[in-house]
């Protein structure tokens, strides 16, 4: 079973009008990077995600209704964002997993090639 989430990288308040209520300095852009954990291994991603939305109205802004101002904000937010290098972590039970196979292959090479009999 692999899950996949998301985790917040940064949060930064927009000094930009809500397209919805018309607010000022309301409006929130987080960023978030894809992580994936399952049964072997925890994996960061390189996928991030942003999402806009408006403390003062609660709602969450999508890209259609962004204006030029709020686009720019954000594509600047963007290029300032520092994401974290993808990486992969083996948990202990893939460990075990990769140590009996290579058990395995080398002791039936050692019986293949005759070295290693009963």
């Amino acid at each position: 079973m692999s899950a996949s989430r998301f985790f917040t990288l940064k949060e930064a308040r927009l000094s930009n009008n809500c397209p919805e209520c018309y607010s000022n300095d309301s409006l929130e852009v987080v960023f978030k990077q894809k992580f994936i954990e399952n049964t072997f291994y925890k994996a960061i991603t390189a996928e991030t995600v942003n999402e806009l939305h408006c403390l003062n109205c609660d709602t969450q802004i999508f890209p259609i209704r962004w204006t030029d101002d709020i686009e720019s904000v954000v594509d600047y937010q963007k290029r300032a964002l520092q994401p974290k290098p993808k990486s992969i972590k083996l948990k202990p039970i893939s460990w075990i997993l990769i140590i009996t196979i290579l058990v395995l292959i080398i002791v039936s090479a050692l019986f293949a090639t005759e070295i290693f009999s009963f």
